[in-house]
């Protein structure tokens, strides 16, 4: 050994000796007060505080936190005390009743076919029925109803039934008997990689909408996650990310870490980098948020998931097929979003949106192929021999794949430009002129589609009611209370812009007349439901009404 180390090891020597004598004293010490005890007691005690330990430990560390267990806990005792728990029963059969009228439009005076007719219709006699229910729409082709229909084009349309109908009963699981359907499926991702600046590695897969991209996203880096030894990995997301990082949490045993936003309701960065954890398995863009169509900083959050190595999601379901063509529609933005960021590894794009596509189509994509392994889910043991599948679903309609294809070959990239130049002018001007009405304002500063209002003199639920009352259908969000309208093409047509300014403004008036009076209608929220005192909303019974309007869509009886 070194001269130099034995002198470093004589210079401690005397605290060596020092810490021999306290431990010795410790053991003693120990031993002396065990001596009253049998073996077989010190034994069971041992097994009793360590069975105690890990049980305390399991308990306080969940992926929901203590705090929140405890209050669900508190309501549920606080539900049962006789006068508390007759006034919320009181309340859910209102708002069960307020539910059932609200979906009167789906019940009343309708018939429900609940057996299959014991001869078959002939095609006409289908299509006449088909026919009477379409006609129960909301008006959407007057450009009356927020987002959900994006083009709605008669030369389309026609396009679309034909693809599907050439590809009606082809499935993307048996890609040795419908190849080319395997052809049309790779060149939708090769395409859409090429949109968001995609390098030669990038690569994706088609899904059935934004909701199963998101969920994909989460399975992937979970998977990844627990390779890496984190037993309940995290997706951290700002606030406005969509529900579906919540569902995909839920479904797959993580846990959301929701991140505030600033004030002009972007993802609070700072907020971010302190909400990072060693069991964070993924960080959430939007590009734009659902609620009020704002656009996250990307590059800002880049850098963190590059520092961190922590895989980055871009979410631009809603506005991936605007954003990338923004510059070329002469509205550039000023940060990139997509590949060319260094630290984005996955984007969702719903093509079923802004790409004009047949509902039922979205994109995933990421930027190397190591991470979409992670997403597969391969059984090797099945006696029908090995299972392998991308995505959620098994068998998938390939009609829809092809549809798809179809409406990216229409529009072509010209057509997507002028498609883009014509919402995001209308979104501009709606937006200007919005800024400008007394008694409600425009939050943070929406680039895109998708403009939400607020109000700080009057209940903006009132102002949707009425819109509603004028044969509009808009968006009603919570956290602050809110509303928004998403322009589509369907909005750039006939005028629907300027009416839509009238009736705002004559709304939004009326209003002002009594701004103090409270929303009447459908529970929404769940501060809408239930205060007592300063008692806080428990949003375990809100989920229970949240129910029955689920419900109330399924429900086949008049």
């Amino acid at each position: 050994m070194p001269t130099t180390d034995l002198l470093t090891l004589k210079a401690f020597e005397p605290y060596f000796e020092i810490l021999e004598a306290y431990s010795t004293k410790a053991k003693n010490y120990v031993n002396g007060h065990c001596t009253k005890y049998e073996p077989w007691q010190l034994i069971a005690w041992s097994v009793v505080w360590t069975l105690l330990i890990v049980w305390l430990y399991e308990f306080i560390f969940q992926p929901e936190s203590l705090w929140s267990r405890l209050k669900k806990k508190c309501f549920r005792l606080i539900r049962k005390m006789p006068f508390i728990g007759r006034k919320i029963q009181e309340k859910l059969n209102k708002a069960k009743e307020d539910i059932n009228k609200s979906m009167s439009f789906l019940k009343v005076d309708k018939e429900y076919v609940k057996t299959l007719p014991s001869q078959g219709l002939s095609s006409s006699a289908v299509l006449e029925k088909l026919k009477e229910y379409s006609c129960m729409d909301v008006f959407w082709q007057e450009g009356r109803a927020s987002g959900a229909v994006y083009s709605g084009e008669q030369k389309l349309t026609e396009l679309l039934v034909q693809a599907y109908g050439d590809f009606a009963w082809s499935n993307p699981l048996h890609p040795d008997i419908f190849p080319g359907l395997r052809k049309i499926e790779a060149e939708i991702v090769r395409i859409t990689c090429s949109l968001f600046s995609g390098g030669p590695e990038s690569c994706g897969c088609v899904t059935s909408g934004g909701t199963e991209s998101i969920l994909m996203a989460c399975k992937a880096y979970r998977d990844l996650a627990l390779e890496k030894g984190i037993k309940t990995p995290e997706i951290v997301a700002p606030q406005s990310a969509h529900a579906a990082f919540d569902k995909a949490a839920s479904y797959f045993g993580m846990k959301i870490v929701r991140v505030a936003l600033n004030k002009m309701m972007e993802v609070d960065v700072r907020a971010m980098r302190r909400a990072i954890s060693r069991n964070t398995a993924m960080l959430v863009c939007s590009t734009p948020q659902f609620p009020h169509g704002v656009i996250d900083p990307v590059p800002e959050v880049a850098k963190l998931a590059v520092k961190y190595k922590i895989p980055l999601h871009v979410d631009a379901c809603l506005g991936g097929f605007l954003i990338v063509f923004m510059e070329k529609a002469g509205y550039p933005l000023e940060k990139p979003f997509d590949f060319r960021v260094k630290g984005v590894t996955s984007i969702s794009a719903d093509t079923h949106k802004y790409g004009y596509a047949p509902k039922g189509s979205s994109v995933l994509l990421y930027s190397d192929k190591k991470y979409r392994s992670y997403q597969f889910f391969i059984g090797t043991d099945w006696q029908g021999g090995i299972y392998a599948s991308p995505t959620i679903a098994g068998s998938r309609p390939g009609g829809i794949v092809a549809a798809c294809w179809a409406s990216l070959m229409y529009f072509g990239e010209n057509g997507y430009v002028e498609a883009t130049k014509q919402i995001i002018k209308t979104a501009r001007f709606l937006k200007s002129e919005l800024e400008n009405i007394k008694g409600i304002f425009v939050f943070g500063d929406p680039q895109l589609s998708v403009i939400a209002l607020g109000s700080r003199d009057f209940d903006i639920y009132r102002l949707s009611n009425l819109m509603t009352a004028k044969g509009w259908n808009l968006n009603q969000l919570q956290f602050p209370p809110s509303i928004h309208f998403c322009i589509t093409l369907v909005h750039t047509r006939k005028r629907v812009a300027i009416q839509f300014l009238k009736d705002i403004r004559e709304s939004v008036t009326q209003i002002m007349k009594n701004p103090k009076a409270k929303t009447t209608g459908m529970v929404r929220t769940p501060e809408d439901f239930f205060s007592l005192g300063n008692l806080e909303v428990d949003v375990g019974v809100f989920e229970r009404i949240r129910q029955f309007g689920v419900c109330s869509h399924l429900c086949s009886l008049p």
